[in-house]
């Protein structure tokens, strides 16, 4: 498992999120994914992604579940499974920039 924050941030909004890459090399790790329906094998683990806003904890592995934030949740969710690679714990992940929308990324609110 590979764990990242991640702020999620569109027009508007600022979303504390916890996404989590499945996926093990511990054998009763790799059993219990399985019998959750999520394969047997790391790499077929890897490819799912339990994206937890933490303000509320709502969760999902299906961008497509997302309610209520119809557009922010599932595009961020898309991003990640998408190019998980490219994020840090810590870094924006700007819906409106993903999108095409903004030239530039949003910077983290930490920072002022």
């Amino acid at each position: 498992m590979e764990v990242k924050l991640i702020e999620v941030r569109d027009a508007a909004t600022f979303i504390p999120a916890l996404a989590i890459r499945l996926g093990s090399e511990i054998e009763a790790e790799r059993y219990l994914f399985g019998r959750a329906g999520f394969g047997t094998s790391p790499i077929g683990q890897g490819t799912y992604i339990i994206l937890i806003r933490l303000e509320d904890s709502e969760a999902h592995y299906d961008p497509q579940d997302w309610r209520g934030l119809a557009r922010t949740m599932p595009e961020a969710h898309r991003e990640l499974l998408s190019h998980w690679a490219d994020y840090q714990s810590g870094d924006v992940l700007d819906v409106q920039f993903v999108l095409g929308e903004k030239a530039e990324k949003k910077v983290s609110e930490r920072l002022g």
